[in-house]
């Protein structure tokens, strides 16, 4: 049998968790030497477990492994982040009769037992993920109303100082420009005509105005006079 080892970080930081590669790695060879199983391993370091095709060391694995052998994982998180993924990886691995182990969670698919266990904590995964987003997007709404940074660049109309975000007097002119357009029924492809027409700058100087752009501002706007309601 083979042992076909696959192995994940999204961060560096992953290693002061105890779920590093190198750490990964050791958990896998001390149960392939158990089970007397060659071993393979695959890595995908500072990738994303929410997405399958973007992983080229999952991509590998799941072509190497074939009828009697075993796809081995530190644990489901390493594996996938959805559950979708997850379970169409364990159905892929079913077709060529090859099995799933995941050590941390203690699932072997070769039972009825082990696939069963296998499927729940697969949902209640994905259900502590969405918890985590939860939290976070409440975290950052709450920052939102309190005029606070959330990260990333300074949205238009805005600049920053210490931290917060002020209003930033020409880009309020032209945040209600599209406000007051867009609330009278024009398109946003006549917004941006005006936008250019009356020489408003993008924060980057840019005199060129794409309807994306007014339409995520537009709709920021409107999900901010919420937050204040």
């Amino acid at each position: 049998m083979k042992a076909i080892g696959y192995i994940r970080v999204s961060t560096q930081g992953q290693a002061d968790d105890g779920v590093s590669l190198a750490a990964q790695e050791s958990k896998i060879y001390a149960w392939a030497t158990l089970n007397d199983a060659e071993v393979v391993i695959f890595r995908d370091e500072g990738i994303s477990g929410k997405r399958t095709e973007n992983r080229p060391g999952l991509q590998a694995s799941l072509d190497l492994v074939d009828k009697g052998d075993a796809l081995v994982v530190y644990s489901l998180s390493r594996l996938s982040r959805s559950t979708k993924d997850t379970l169409t990886i364990a159905e892929a691995l079913e077709k060529k009769e090859a099995d799933l182990v995941s050590l941390s969670e203690k699932i072997d698919t070769t039972s009825a037992a082990g696939k069963m266990v296998f499927r729940m904590l697969a949902v209640l995964s994905e259900f502590e993920r969405d918890q985590i987003s939860d939290r976070t997007c409440f975290a950052m709404a709450h920052k939102k109303k309190k005029g606070e940074k959330t990260g990333g660049d300074v949205p238009f109309g805005y600049g920053v100082r210490k931290g917060k975000l002020f209003p930033h007097p020409e880009e309020q002119k032209a945040v209600s420009l599209m406000l007051a357009m867009r609330k009278k029924g024009n398109s946003l492809r006549a917004i941006c005509v005006a936008l250019e027409a009356a020489g408003f700058t993008r924060k980057r100087g840019s005199r060129k105005w794409p309807s994306i752009t007014v339409l995520r501002i537009i709709r920021r706007e409107r999900q901010l006079e919420k937050l204040k309601a």
